[in-house]
């Protein structure tokens, strides 16, 4: 069969994969310093680091016969999944809405980029801060805007009682701090 009717193995959409969808027709929110890392990731692959592997792909052309040329098969791979994470980062960062959350400081209302934080009815409390899809680091402590925990949070004040829906059944907490960053002078 001709290569030119088969499918390749690493599939376009990987990255699509990898993070959770926006919901349809919202912005991707995201904090001044999300917004900042996905440009500079996008500017160092594009700048930085596509450059030197076409320059590689180039020189092992060069070599002879590339089917068995290592450096050659390797930086075309390598080029396919920085293309593909370019065209990943293109779309988010066009559909990008940067929110400051130091706007709010001092409120006690929770919106877009707050840290809060919460007890359940046995008195455990956790803290989050709500961030975009693309920049949310559970590990950290922080949560994207669509999660369950967020969207139950989101408009509610430092004192309310909510509940949430977790896989263990329904839950009540109550908000006991709400924390934005001081603004930048």
């Amino acid at each position: 069969m001709n290569k030119a009717f088969t499918k390749e193995s690493d599939s376009e959409d990987d990255d699509e994969l990898a993070l959770p969808a926006l919901p349809q027709g919202t912005r991707n929110y995201m904090t001044p310093a999300g917004y900042a890392r996905l440009r500079g990731e996008f500017m160092s692959l594009l700048d930085e680091e596509r450059p030197k592997i076409v320059e590689i792909v180039s020189w092992a052309a060069k070599n002879g016969d590339r089917s068995e040329n290592g450096d050659y098969l390797y930086g075309k791979k390598r080029l396919r999944e920085i293309d593909r994470r370019l065209r990943f980062l293109t779309k988010r960062l066009d559909i990008a809405e940067v929110a400051d959350p130091s706007l709010h400081h001092g409120s006690d209302q929770i919106f877009f980029g707050a840290t809060v934080t919460y007890a359940n009815a046995k008195g455990e409390e956790r803290t989050i801060t709500i961030k975009g899809i693309d920049e949310a680091d559970s590990l950290a402590g922080e949560v994207s805007w669509v999660s369950p925990i967020a969207r139950v949070l989101l408009k509610a004040r430092e004192g309310d009682e909510l509940q949430l829906m977790t896989p263990g059944g329904l839950e009540q907490i109550e908000v006991v701090a709400v924390r934005y960053p001081e603004p930048i002078k």
